[in-house]
């Protein structure tokens, strides 16, 4: 299988992220509870979700995805709306304190608290792939999570991911 793990930093990265998981449910029939119609079979020809979903053993469609953020109003937005059911709470991470529009905040203090975490989480998505293809990345560089902690990550992943695809999305 060839998987792609999202991750989305910042709150420009998270509302746009939380977009395109609505989208991606729509697209492919999948509930906002990670259901999938009785109507529907899996494997009816249309395995192209399980790219961007990994399916539990109770048959629920779970996304290979991080949101992160340093503060937590906009992950609380993702928490409480209508695919809030949709995510493991695992793969939604917030910190106490945001970044104040600062990149140095969030890429040399306190993004560096929260960072180890984040890998830890993406960690176990890849470990759940069989043929983990690339990180897709949104984030935004005008505020100081999106810009200093997405550069933090983006450098660790090229760490413990050389070779691997990380295709950005960023808002400028």
């Amino acid at each position: 299988m060839r998987e792609c793990i999202s991750i989305h930093i910042g709150q420009a990265g998270i509302q746009v992220g939380n977009a395109c998981w609505e989208l991606y449910c729509l697209e492919h029939g999948i509930q906002p509870d990670g259901q999938m119609p009785s109507d529907k079979t899996v494997g009816g020809g249309d395995d192209a979700f399980n790219t961007f979903f990994s399916e539990t053993g109770a048959g629920k469609h779970v996304p290979r995805a991080v949101f992160v953020d340093l503060e937590p109003t906009v992950i609380d937005e993702v928490r409480t709306g209508a695919y809030r059911q949709l995510f493991h709470p695992e793969q939604l991470i917030s910190g106490k304190e945001d970044a104040a529009n600062n990149f140095a905040r969030g890429h040399y203090t306190i993004g560096k608290e929260i960072v180890d975490l984040c890998l830890d989480r993406i960690r176990k998505l890849a470990d759940n792939c069989t043929g983990l293809q690339g990180f897709l990345v949104f984030n935004a560089v005008g505020g100081g999570t999106g810009s200093g902690l997405g550069s933090l990550l983006l450098e660790r992943l090229s760490v413990d991911y050389g070779k691997k695809s990380k295709l950005g999305f960023t808002v400028y």
